[in-house]
């Protein structure tokens, strides 16, 4: 998964319950409820989505399930893969209706399994009838659970509007799904078309696994580009916006994203799906974000972001993220994130492998393809260490703890984010992987690199979806084989161990040294465009909204020894009104005085003034050239020879 726009920062699954008991007079208290008996063998669920309200935010889903008389339990997704939490969106599940040959049957939820329903079947009955409304949220936070429809589009996530008989192996179970769309709408997913009639569309079956796993994006207003390599699998950029003029992609980013598939196909030496669609949704009205699946993937973004500079430029690494998730996550996952259900609780302390190494390479593979700058990729490395090395949070919080909490930090908030860290794998996990490249280089004198490391490790013979399972050991085993190393020790050091500073190794190896400049880079210039914020981190140590709202207030910095904190807005600096100009020009001239910047600020009803004693005018972070050393930073962001063409 990709966060885009999240919190502020600069970045751009399996679960079951096995103990069900019987519904009764009173609701089950069980933690872990007994294996239903009431399932019949290997059933094939039918399941129909009527979308056509979907302009309301109302799908409709009717379920029928194949049953044995008994006691059953229906369990809704809980644990929704790539989320790496417990997301699954029950509480927008309304109007839940099951009945049996006509006759409603009485239904009652688990006291302490929330996504567990407990239901007797009578006897004689051979399937059941499931039905209910699932309501789409207007509110655009919470990944694939937010915002995801408007009036002219919709993303579907199937896990959303089914439920499905607990079982000891759910992937074992057999969906037969069906859409209805609104009239003139399109779709597009990974998932096979048996038929289509009018605005119906039936799909294949398959299993319950990767049904969840192929979301469907559909709209009036779309288009798809063929971006396959040649001789390779097929490979599709699909995309959906609310209006036509959203849809104009350039020819170099077309071109760009062709590049793509070429740079990551030679990246891995193989690939793990039949044919890959890219779903990318452009709309205000639809949650930000990036969910990674075995052949598509779930990106949401702005709705000028293919038309607009600034915001092309800080999403340039998303489709390329996702695409690595393929390989990296989806294909070979945490042996803690490889629950093979949506019930048990996933174990996230390999993060730093499953989205560090993913961001690292949808970095690097943005650059290899032309998506980025060679000079944008340096910019963006450059702020996401600045970030990571002015984050007081590191002197009491290890990388691993971060992993450890990850299924709750995704819903921390911004204010004294760089105090509490949040999913700091994402970005750390960059630095660190880009270290473990460079050392390979370093080790094998450039005969080899990171690149060997995926071959080998995510690499393998192409072939259809599948999960393959690893460990910490795993990781290092594979790394001994490219490069024999104590890579244990290597990544002990940085995961586990508190660090007051970033792990700048890689960059330093390669080359280049974090440094700031009083100029914002291009990239700081679209991140504080894009998100609306004035950055100012590095030097009051502050990081406002364009109305003067304080989002993050760094601890230690001029700005928190004044007692200003997150919350309060500011009115006047320097007695002049709040603006982004009166701060610029408030940094300039407080480097020329000794006297503090005055700033008057409201919290709530209270109005105070505040003197911030800082002198340094203003400060952005840029890398460096370090001449004393090859560049070897160049030579990983270069395009391969498979892909030296565009």
């Amino acid at each position: 998964m990709s966060l885009v726009r999240r919190s502020l920062l600069t970045i751009s699954l399996f679960t079951l319950c096995t103990a069900c008991k019987p519904a009764s007079d009173s609701a089950s208290t069980s933690t872990s409820p007994s294996t239903t008996a009431a399932i019949s063998t290997s059933p094939t669920i039918a399941l129909t989505v009527d979308a056509t309200e979907a302009p309301r935010r109302i799908l409709h889903s009717h379920e029928t399930i194949p049953v044995a008389a008994g006691a059953l339990t229906l369990l809704y997704p809980k644990w929704i893969p790539g989320e790496h939490g417990p997301t699954g969106p029950v509480i927008d599940v309304a109007g839940l209706v099951i009945t049996a040959g006509g006759k409603r049957l009485t239904w009652r939820r688990d006291l302490v399994e929330m996504y567990a329903i407990r239901v007797d079947v009578p006897a004689g009955t051979s399937s059941i009838d499931v039905a209910f409304d699932f309501l789409l949220p207007t509110e655009t936070a919470g990944f694939s659970s937010g915002a995801s429809a408007s009036s002219e589009l919709l993303v579907l996530s199937w896990n959303q509007v089914l439920m499905y008989p607990s079982t000891p192996r759910p992937d074992s179970l057999q969906f037969k799904p069906s859409l209805i769309l609104p009239t003139g709408w399109k779709h597009h997913t990974a998932l096979v078309a048996s038929s289509t009639a009018g605005d119906t569309v039936h799909f294949e079956p398959l299993s319950l696994t990767m049904l969840v796993d192929s979301p469907v994006q559909s709209g009036v207003h779309s288009r798809s580009l063929d971006v396959s390599v040649a001789g390779g699998a097929t490979t599709t950029l699909n995309l959906v916006a609310d209006a036509d003029s959203d849809l104009a992609i350039t020819p170099v980013d077309e071109a760009g994203y062709k590049a793509l598939v070429v740079e990551a196909n030679a990246l891995f030496g193989a690939h793990h799906y039949a044919r890959f669609e890219f779903l990318y949704t452009l709309s205000e009205q639809v949650a930000h974000f990036g969910l990674e699946h075995h052949q598509s993937n779930d990106d949401r973004v702005a709705s000028r972001t293919l038309i607009d500079n600034n915001l092309r430029l800080t999403s340039a690494d998303l489709l390329p993220h996702e695409f690595v998730h393929s390989w990296n996550g989806k294909y070979r996952r945490p042996k803690g994130l490889a629950t093979g259900d949506f019930s048990t609780p996933m174990q996230g302390d390999l993060l730093w492998v499953y989205e560090g190494l993913t961001q690292y390479l949808g970095k690097v593979l943005a650059a290899r393809a032309g998506l980025r700058s060679a000079e944008n990729y340096r910019e963006d490395q450059a702020m996401l260490a600045a970030r990571l090395e002015n984050r007081p949070g590191r002197s009491w919080r290890p990388l691993q703890d971060v992993n450890d909490e990850a299924q709750l930090l995704y819903y921390t908030r911004a204010d004294w984010d760089s105090w509490r860290r949040s999913v700091d794998y994402y970005d750390e996990g960059d630095l660190i992987w880009l270290e473990a490249d460079v050392t390979i280089r370093k080790l094998t004198n450039n005969a080899k690199s990171l690149d060997d490391f995926c071959k080998a490790f995510h690499g393998g013979e192409s072939g259809v979806a599948m999960v393959k399972s690893y460990t910490f050991d795993d990781v290092v085993n594979t790394l001994n084989q490219v490069a024999p190393n104590d890579w244990k020790a290597f990544f002990n050091a940085r995961i586990r161990d508190v660090t007051p500073h970033a792990p700048l190794g890689g960059i330093e190896g390669a080359g280049w040294k974090l440094s700031y400049g009083e100029t914002p880079s291009a990239m700081q210039r679209a991140y504080e465009i894009s998100n609306e914020v004035i950055d100012e981190r590095y030097s009051l140590g502050l990081q406002l909204t364009m109305k003067g709202g304080i989002v993050d207030v760094i601890p230690g910095s001029a700005a928190d020894k004044s007692g200003l904190a997150p919350g309060m807005k500011i009115t006047t600096i320097s007695g002049t009104n709040f603006s982004p100009a009166a701060v610029h020009a408030a940094l300039k001239r407080a480097k020329s005085v000794t006297t503090p910047i005055a700033i008057d600020a409201s919290n709530g009803l209270t109005h105070k003034s505040y003197a911030v004693d800082y002198h340094g005018g203003e400060r952005y972070p840029y890398l460096e050239r370090d001449a004393s050393k090859p560049d070897v930073l160049t030579a990983i962001i270069s395009p391969s020879t498979k892909g030296a063409a565009h």
